[in-house]
């Protein structure tokens, strides 16, 4: 059976729709989200990937259940994201660090999902280390009509050498019977430096510049999520030079992309954290048509971080960064280097 919350609401939406301030007004509410779940790998070793460089696979004893814990972490988390407003687990999910199909269905099929029915989109893809995107998505909910991968061909600055790294995925369907299209990526990491590794996630921003660009010439009106662990925080070049992101809705064209995330950033808020200092890698893009005031249709209500307490370090030195899982060798039974990150769609219900 469909869960589905209703918003009433008064001057909780006032300061961005002309309401009277004594009328009610009913809006459904979904969530859509991305979390980067940090080497969600298996006991199994592939002799394809470098799989035996994964945290779980260093691992001398215990691998089958502290597997199980991970999973059972992974889905704790992904089961709250949203939930204080849609009352519901995500409708759409994207993940990052991923190995494989299996482990995603892991995660689906974990007792704190199982009942809210996930569908999986998954292309394995050549990452050096085994590690892909995926998409899930509450059948009851969202339909996809078309699934694609889109390679990312990027090379070494000395050797000339190709990096292998993942592709972005593609996943278009009908929300509700309104057509939405998703894009889920993880861009190269800063690994030598960020400018020495800048050029890369450029060349990321410029693939997912097309696929965007693609989408928008056949319907200049696409509603289009783009989200991911871009490695590239809201103000570097390749979300304002690249992309050509916005901070605030109203500086939005037509085929233009808003970033909810980078006044996060200003306000010196991140998703993860290294040497001492807060990044916000992670990020969900939305295209103009999901700002407009028409509640018709879906559109944007608001963006988040989870960053519940649970999920941040008490103690020592990484105190108020993200409760990895794996540390200094060994398995924490924590959760993520990264804190997912959310956005808020409505429907006006009449």
């Amino acid at each position: 059976m469909k869960k589905i919350n209703y918003l009433t609401v008064a001057l909780l939406f006032f300061a961005f729709i002309n309401v009277d301030a004594q009328e009610k007004r009913k809006f459904k509410v979904h969530t859509v989200a991305f979390y980067n779940v940090e080497n969600l790998f298996d006991t199994i070793n592939n002799p394809n990937k470098f799989d035996e460089a994964s945290p779980i696979m260093e691992l001398n004893f215990n691998r089958g259940e502290i597997y199980k814990k991970k999973v059972q972490n992974m889905a704790r988390v992904i089961s709250e994201i949203g939930a204080d407003v849609s009352k519901n687990t995500p409708v759409i999910i994207g993940l990052s660090e991923v190995e494989n199909r299996e482990v995603v269905e892991d995660l689906a099929n974990d007792p704190a999902l199982v009942a809210k029915n996930y569908g999986i989109v998954h292309f394995e893809s050549p990452d050096a280390r085994g590690i892909d995107v995926a998409l899930m998505y509450q059948k009851d909910f969202f339909t996809p009509t078309n699934t694609s991968n889109h390679e990312l061909k990027i090379y070494d600055d000395n050797t000339r050498k190709r990096v292998y790294t993942r592709d972005q995925l593609l996943v278009t369907g009908k929300l509700e019977g309104e057509t939405v299209h998703v894009i889920v990526s993880h861009w190269p990491s800063r690994s030598g430096g960020e400018a020495r590794s800048r050029p890369k996630r450029i060349a990321a921003a410029q693939l997912n510049k097309r696929i965007i660009d693609s989408l928008q010439a056949i319907d200049p009106y696409a509603k289009i999520f783009s989200m991911g662990d871009f490695n590239d925080d809201p103000t570097n070049s390749s979300f304002k030079d690249v992309l050509k992101t916005e901070k605030n809705k109203e500086d939005v064209k037509l085929k233009g992309i808003y970033n909810p995330m980078e006044d996060f950033f200003k306000k010196g808020l991140g998703s993860n954290a290294y040497r001492d200092a807060w990044s916000l890698f992670d990020q969900i893009l939305i295209t103009k048509p999901f700002l407009e005031k028409d509640y018709s249709s879906f559109r944007f209500y608001k963006a988040g971080i989870f960053n519940k307490q649970y999920l941040t370090n008490k103690k020592g030195r990484y105190k108020g960064y993200p409760l990895r899982s794996f540390a200094d060798g060994g398995f924490t039974n924590g959760f993520s280097d990264h804190f997912p990150v959310y956005v808020h769609i409505i429907k006006e219900v009449k």
